[in-house]
């Protein structure tokens, strides 16, 4: 069986609701997407975080879940810390995302059978959800973050414009007006919801 982890990248919130304090509202967000991870069948899970965020990565992690410290928020140290520890598939995904669907992780994963690499992109606000490949991640992958990158920049290095496929999109908690789209019908982001007022 392959060996795969997703790892929940602690990406600057540059933004709280109106009375929320913003370090308890970055780690709400945090930590719901730590616990989907957690619960995920076919993959393991870890938090990448800098030296800065290790405490609240420490805060938000279940027991035995992996931390990756890295230099910066972009994704090829991640990917190479995830090789390191010797698995085979990595996904870095956002980790203000708090009300992603398991599935939309599973279909972030699947392609990487056929394509190099695989993108979900993070929504009306732009940027990506997350970038997932096999590992080693490829030599012609470039490094990047999740705030700013797209499909079409990853293609720009790729052999061929195959390599990177999109798979369906989810919007990252951004701004105010992503906190309209919120579903409270889906199940999950508890932390978030709880900020939230219930």
């Amino acid at each position: 069986m392959t060996r795969r982890v997703v790892v929940a990248m602690l990406v600057p919130v540059p933004w709280s609701p109106p009375g929320v304090d913003p370090r308890a509202w970055r780690a709400a967000l945090a930590e719901d997407v730590a616990d989907l991870l957690a619960r995920l069948a076919q993959a393991e899970a870890a938090i990448a975080a800098t030296p800065a965020d290790r405490s609240l990565a420490e805060e938000i992690a279940w027991p035995g879940m992996r931390i990756y410290e890295v230099p910066g928020m972009s994704v090829l140290p991640v990917l190479g810390a995830a090789a390191a520890d010797g698995f085979e598939q990595a996904a870095v995904i956002a980790a203000d995302a708090p009300d992603v669907p398991g599935m939309i992780l599973g279909k972030l994963l699947r392609p990487l059978e056929s394509r190099a690499v695989a993108v979900a992109p993070g929504g009306p606000g732009g940027g990506l959800l997350g970038v997932a490949t096999g590992l080693p991640a490829p030599d012609w992958l470039a490094d990047h973050d999740l705030d700013t990158a797209s499909a079409q920049r990853l293609r720009r290095t790729a052999p061929a414009p195959g390599d990177v496929t999109s798979t369906p999109p989810w919007r990252r908690l951004r701004g105010p007006a992503d906190l309209a789209t919120l579903d409270v019908a889906l199940e999950g982001w508890d932390n978030t919801r709880a900020l939230l007022g219930g």
